[in-house]
């Protein structure tokens, strides 16, 4: 008897460490119409749900699609309590299309990602949100891919490349957190590098803040390169990340953050966006105010 409840509970284990999850959640549809529309919608039933919605995104080149960026006032107390890049949880995202479907962040796959050790003592909280996502926008299959539990705990996409804490993240240190807050939003303001902000969030009590930032340049623009890898239907991936913590801005390495969003694409599709992340790096150094400097790296 002890060694089949040994066998059973070794069986348990090992299943909840390569349990398959999803990075999106389809919710129920909405009237079709315009993107803008569509997003109008999904703003409606966020607020119903207690949600705030606190920016719109509609990338430029990607016809048809949108995404909604929400926060909660729950989970903002458990990012800010578990702090450092955990912040980049502040944001749920919600993507919309024009026939009406759409798809938000999966909680239990992004926070177990940003939480990393602290993922456990957080998961009721991040439980209680799933629960409100799925009242307020539906509970539909999951899509964009999957990865297990052990992996998100602490990802990166292949062996040498970067994981959510990698000093390459760190772009720039300032004085102080006001200091740093205010170079950023100067920034994101004049259109640095060809950007400007979609959100942001900022929790002053903990010396955090995040920023969405769109990237409008050109054949790297967001609209431009998500279709490149054919994720159009998955871009509640976007937009892309600045975020400060105490007097340093960083931002998730492209290696890192693209491939946490888009688990499904394969080698063979991240090379059409080969240069990308020295381009992310590159861009949202410019936004936090760093020197250029070209590190040439890319998906190979």
């Amino acid at each position: 008897m002890n060694i089949r409840w040994i066998a059973t509970w070794a069986m348990l284990t090992l299943s909840s460490s390569v349990w398959a999850i999803s990075p999106y959640i389809q919710g129920d549809s909405v009237a079709a119409g315009t993107p803008q529309s569509v997003a109008t919608a999904v703003e409606g039933k966020l607020k119903k749900g207690g949600f705030k919605v606190v920016g719109k995104y509609f990338p430029k080149g990607l016809t048809g699609f949108g995404v909604v960026i929400a926060t909660d006032d729950d989970m903002l107390d458990a990012v800010g309590s578990v702090g450092g890049e955990a912040v980049l949880g502040s944001a749920i995202r919600v993507g919309v299309k024009a026939d009406g479907s759409i798809a938000y962040t999966n909680p239990d796959y992004w926070y177990r990602a940003y939480f990393r050790k602290s993922f456990t003592k957080k998961e009721d909280a991040v439980k209680a949100l799933q629960g409100r996502l799925q009242e307020a926008l539906g509970a539909g299959k999951g899509q964009g891919g999957d990865e297990s539990a052990s992996s998100l705990s602490n990802y990166r996409y292949m062996i040498g490349m970067e994981r959510l804490d990698s000093s390459k993240n760190e772009l720039n240190a300032f004085g102080s957190y006001a200091e740093a807050l205010k170079a950023v939003r100067e920034n994101l303001a004049k259109g640095v590098g060809k950007t400007s902000k979609i959100y942001e969030v900022v929790l002053s009590d903990r010396k955090l803040a995040v920023f969405g930032v769109a990237m409008n340049d050109g054949e790297n623009s967001d609209g431009e390169w998500i279709k490149r890898i054919d994720m159009q239907n998955n871009v509640a991936g976007l937009p892309y990340e600045l975020y400060i913590v105490d007097k340093q801005v960083g931002a998730p390495h492209g290696r890192f953050r693209i491939a946490l969003a888009f688990p499904d694409v394969g080698m063979g599709q991240f090379m059409r966006i080969s240069s990308l992340p020295n381009v992310v790096m590159e861009t949202m150094g410019s936004v936090a105010g760093a020197e250029k400097k070209s590190t040439e790296e890319s998906w190979q």
